[in-house]
């Protein structure tokens, strides 16, 4: 069976929007006792209540070491850690190499701050759970560094799954969904997935049912969930 997050503390760092909102929500919905961290109070006080009664939340800046120091030392003990920071828009010219180093900044490095410093609060049987993206597996012209990027995770994973055991860590891969960060024409939008075996776009919803498997699933480590609608099957 699997196990349940009842009562689990879980903390989404960038649960304040998008798919980190579509966790956070998912995961109070299955019985959790949900922390949402963001860069920005203002973020972090409109998930929270929305999220509504008995969700945290707390500022933390995941380009700053001493910031998430500070955030996880005040937080305490945890069951579940989902990280879903990060931005993969890219630069207008990968050969810009300086502009293209925020691709690492916030989804890797960002992920390795939380992971460090969090070690020695989460749980034994608790779990890691970070995100890449499905572009990484099928790059675009001109993509290069910001597959590089999402790929980099996958790779990441596998190696904590290791060295992090019996903390379970993986990764999901999500497609293109339709987060409040996602602006695309309907024409556009049709062109894009319209090769895919499911032709649409996904939800938060839809992908946060990934990230809660991989909280209660007990025996799922080192591994990444895709969760795209086919996009690389084409």
């Amino acid at each position: 069976m699997p196990d349940s997050l009842e009562g689990k503390r879980v903390v989404v760092i960038g649960g304040t929007s998008g798919i980190g909102f579509g966790v956070a929500e998912a995961a109070k919905a299955a019985g959790a006792r949900v922390v949402v961290g963001s860069s920005q109070q203002s973020k972090v006080d409109d998930a929270v209540a929305r999220l509504g009664t008995g969700a945290e939340g707390a500022v933390v800046d995941a380009s700053s070491e001493d910031n998430v120091a500070g955030f996880f030392a005040r937080l305490g003990g945890f069951d579940h850690l989902v990280y879903t920071a990060g931005d993969w828009d890219r630069p207008a010219d990968q050969w810009d190499l300086e502009a293209s180093q925020w691709i690492f900044r916030i989804r890797f490095w960002g992920a390795l701050r939380a992971i460090k410093h969090s070690r020695d609060t989460i749980a034994r049987d608790g779990s890691i759970t970070l995100t890449d993206g499905a572009a990484g597996r099928r790059p675009r012209p001109g993509g290069a560094i910001s597959s590089a990027g999402a790929m980099a995770i996958e790779n990441l994973v596998r190696g904590l799954a290791i060295d992090l055991a019996p903390v379970r860590v993986n990764c999901v891969c999500p497609g293109l969904i339709l987060t409040e960060a996602v602006r695309i024409a309907p024409e556009q939008l049709e062109r894009m997935t319209s090769r895919q075996p499911l032709p649409r776009a996904g939800t938060p919803r839809e992908v946060a049912e990934a990230y809660l498997y991989l909280m209660r699933g007990t025996y799922t480590t080192g591994d990444v969930l895709l969760v795209d609608g086919g996009f690389t099957l084409g």
